[in-house]
């Protein structure tokens, strides 16, 4: 029976173990926390369930959709989706509706808009480098001003001329001003010949841990293991193949593991300093250029029957520190387990050790009810208690040092004949999370004799907010 390990207990490692235990191999899931999932855990305190984020099940790859369906069965539940954004004391609809855009923003600026959307037309930015010019040149820079920048600034701290346009390629393919406008007049036209924007997803009934713990457990049950407070300290290599893995179990023990196989979820920055011994230094700089985006998330939960109708909102707002906020019970009332109480999840984008970072729990509680009292959504009496979970490394930075960092990295990892890096952290790019779970699905078929190039994941996919109607 061939040995195989996986590094990292995220939807993506534990994908790839799922799959390989049902195959019959002997494998084992290593992960650092004391819970799976990564950072699609659901946190628990009280019998309040808490997602790190939101995480939305939904995807084109019939494959992941199975699978989801299988492990979860009747607990995956069917919601509604409504998200909005709050920008200039009012709400617009999210994904960006232009009518609704353009009536909220008056009929003087939906003119300048409209100019400034013809004009990006005339004469397009060029050359398409940054993530300002990617989305100027589909939405016109006028509503790239409104709609983009603020928020995209908040969430990675650095101005939008900065990131790269591979991002918003990635993130946001095919919709443009044009695709939107017609979408929005088509829609009742010809409902079986366009695209939509999704109007429902998938969620298990208490959080995304659900499906996660839901895996760990099918791994065992099938004769794998799963351990967790473990933390993989080193990899040995020979040649060009991983000859075993150094762990640090919750007792402070050194543990080595051996395998046939080896797949990594680990942060890339992290997997290529561990790798020894290692002949080539410009490999380690290339690995180190590499940057991560954290977040932390002030969970309330309060004394209210009903807040508002959206699962989550963005807030574009810069006169406020808050970036986005997660409306649980209409995720699944399953997360709130009292009666009359509603929770949220209140999130701040920032950098691991910086002022935000380092603020005491009870002074970035304080700062959360007073900003959402503040956007109106909450009053502070409503308020019983706040939780603080800090996500470190939670989004891949893509900058000029990534652009100088991965043609350098990837033939790296490629070259040793028995690694495969998968998922979000693993591969250092933003991918959602079926797109994770498909390179997590995709290596254990590569270590069965088929040769799929896991970079290749979600560089061509359509426009993952769309969806056909049926």
């Amino acid at each position: 029976m061939e040995k195989v390990v996986v590094m990292g207990g995220g939807p993506a490692g534990l994908a790839a173990g799922y799959a390989l235990a049902k195959k019959g191999y002997d494998v084992s899931v290593i992960e650092q926390g004391k819970q799976v999932g990564g950072i699609s855990k659901t946190v628990e305190e009280q019998g309040y369930r808490f997602d790190l984020g939101g995480h939305r099940f939904f995807t084109k790859i019939e494959e992941v959709e199975q699978l989801w369906n299988e492990v979860l069965e009747e607990e995956f539940l069917l919601r509604p989706r409504l998200s909005r954004i709050y920008y200039r004391g009012k709400f617009f609809d999210y994904p960006i509706k232009p009518f609704n855009a353009l009536s909220g923003l008056g009929l003087y600026e939906s003119f300048l808009i409209i100019g400034s959307y013809f004009k990006v037309k005339v004469k397009p930015v060029s050359p398409e480098e940054s993530f300002e010019d990617w989305v100027t040149n589909r939405f016109g820079r006028r509503l790239f001003q409104h709609f983009f920048k603020s928020y995209t600034e908040k969430v990675w701290g650095m101005p939008t001329t900065e990131l790269k346009a591979e991002w918003a390629a990635q993130r946001i393919q095919g919709l443009s001003l044009v695709s939107a406008v017609t979408n929005a007049l088509l829609k009742q036209i010809r409902k079986n010949k366009i695209k939509t924007l999704i109007e429902e997803f998938h969620y298990p009934r208490l959080g995304p841990g659900q499906m996660y713990e839901a895996m760990a457990a099918a791994i065992e049950r099938s004769g794998g293991k799963v351990l967790l407070e473990t933390a993989v300290s080193g990899l040995r290599k020979d040649g060009q193949r991983i000859v075993s893995v150094q762990c640090r179990d919750k007792t402070g023990h050194n543990v080595d593991l051996e395998a046939d196989h080896y797949i990594s979820s680990l942060p890339l920055r992290e997997l290529i300093n561990i790798i020894s011994p290692f002949e080539d230094e410009s490999i380690i700089k290339a690995g180190n250029l590499l940057k991560y985006r954290a977040f932390l998330t002030v969970d309330l939960t309060l004394n209210e029957e009903f807040l508002f109708p959206d699962n989550w909102i963005y807030v574009h707002s810069p006169e406020v520190k808050l970036g986005r906020i997660q409306n649980f019970k209409q995720w699944s009332p399953s997360m709130v387990p009292e009666e009359g109480c509603s929770s949220l999840g209140l999130e701040y984008f920032c950098d691991e050790g910086d002022q935000l970072w380092c603020s005491r729990d009870e002074d970035l509680v304080n700062l959360a009810v007073e900003e959402t009292s503040r956007l109106g959504l909450i009053k502070p009496e409503w308020v019983k208690w706040g939780k603080v979970i800090r996500v470190p490394k939670a989004y891949p930075v893509y900058d000029d040092d990534y652009q100088q960092a991965m043609p350098i990295i990837v033939p790296f990892i490629n070259e040793l004949d028995n690694l495969q890096t998968i998922g979000r952290n693993g591969m250092h790019r933003y991918n959602n999370m079926d797109h994770s779970i498909l390179t997590g699905l995709l290596a254990v078929k590569n270590i069965e004799g088929a040769n799929y190039d896991l970079w290749s994941v979600n560089t061509e996919e359509e426009y993952h907010e769309e969806a056909k109607v049926s």
